[in-house]
């Protein structure tokens, strides 16, 4: 029997893009699926750089932030035939991204960004834009899924595939960082984790992480790596901090190892002297963006094979979208900040 679905759903928008302060909530009509759609009860979502205001290129007006979701299908348009009412789905960042390299028309349309996002309570997704949700995860913790934790499976299982035996550094205790030692653990490989919070560490520890360094206490955290791999170096660098930690990373990989580069949330100091140390040790040096729908469903398989388990910080209700926002922004968690949309 078909779920009912009511005339009106809550949508938070951002009329203009000035932080978090410019957040409101609406109500409006529920939209009808296009032929090719599927409309969705949201259950739970997480984001935060649009609303931050960290993230203003490209933004549409009056835009739906967030980009991570997971629901319900409620309702199909009439030629959706891969999809039933009931099931329980994610959907892609960037909606059109199927496989292979993202293009650069493709590019700007990720939720919560070029088109609008999920933090609604109902919403109508492209039917290829889905992907089935992992049987072994709850909403809340599927909706952590669609951006850091493809970043990380991107990173450690694209071209140049993390190996059973192999060492992977995880810089930080962010989304990505922690997906990635999970999927590392996951994968057979060892996972070493940075921070600066002793509390932070032992939870990475708790979450598969085979080492932990704090880099507060020992800022030449790179020769602690060296010394960890016996001088060898880590075959993988999961690196969110940029600039600022790059030195530092190069430092920490074996010749002709691997640095994925994901975010620059340590700086942005001067790094003339980088393409020749880059070169000295042979490293391949790979930008990272968020994989398509199938490393989603690749990864998807990852997760239930080896029962991964988000790590999930604390759950907002729908009406505290702004304050789960706000206590993102403070950056006291470890894990995801959820908001639940919908009652499970």
């Amino acid at each position: 029997m078909a779920p009912d679905i009511p005339s009106k759903t809550r949508t938070y928008r951002f009329p203009k893009c000035e932080g978090l302060q410019s957040l409101i909530l609406e109500e409006e009509p529920v939209p009808r699926p296009k032929a090719n759609e599927v409309l969705i009860k949201i259950h739970a979502y997480r984001d935060l750089l649009v609303a931050s205001g960290n993230y203003l290129r490209g933004l549409k007006p009056n835009l739906i932030p967030a980009s991570d979701m997971s629901g319900e299908i409620t309702s199909l348009g009439e030629d959706v035939k891969d999809w039933q009412v009931g099931e329980r789905v994610c959907a892609s960042f960037r909606p059109d991204h199927i496989f292979g390299d993202v293009t650069s028309e493709i590019m700007p349309a990720a939720l919560g960004g070029g088109v609008d996002g999920v933090l609604t309570e109902y919403h109508t997704f492209p039917a290829h834009s889905l992907v089935r949700a992992p049987a072994n995860l709850t909403h809340i913790e599927a909706s952590t899924l669609p951006c850091a934790a493809v970043t990380a499976y991107n990173a450690l299982l694209g071209p140049r595939p993390v190996k059973a035996g192999e060492t992977v550094l995880c810089i930080g205790t962010g989304g990505v960082s922690i997906f990635a030692a999970q999927f590392a653990n996951a994968s057979g490989a060892e996972a070493i984790v940075t921070s600066s919070s002793d509390e932070k560490l032992e939870l990475a520890k708790k979450l598969g992480a085979k080492h932990v360094i704090n880099y507060k206490t020992n800022p030449e955290w790179e020769k602690e790596v060296l010394k960890i791999t016996n001088g060898r170096g880590v075959d993988h660098v999961i690196e969110v901090g940029g600039p600022g930690t790059f030195d530092k990373s190069i430092a920490s990989v074996r010749v002709q190892g691997n640095i994925h580069i994901i975010g620059f949330v340590a700086g942005t100091e001067e790094v003339s002297n980088i393409p020749m140390k880059v070169l000295q040790k042979g490293i391949n040096v790979r930008g990272i963006l968020v994989g398509p729908r199938s490393s989603f469903e690749d990864m998807n398989r990852l997760i239930e094979a080896n029962n991964v388990k988000p790590a999930v910080s604390k759950v907002f209700p729908f009406e505290q979208a702004k304050e789960a926002l706000e206590f993102l922004q403070a950056q006291k968690h470890v894990g995801k900040v959820v908001v639940q949309v919908a009652e499970a």
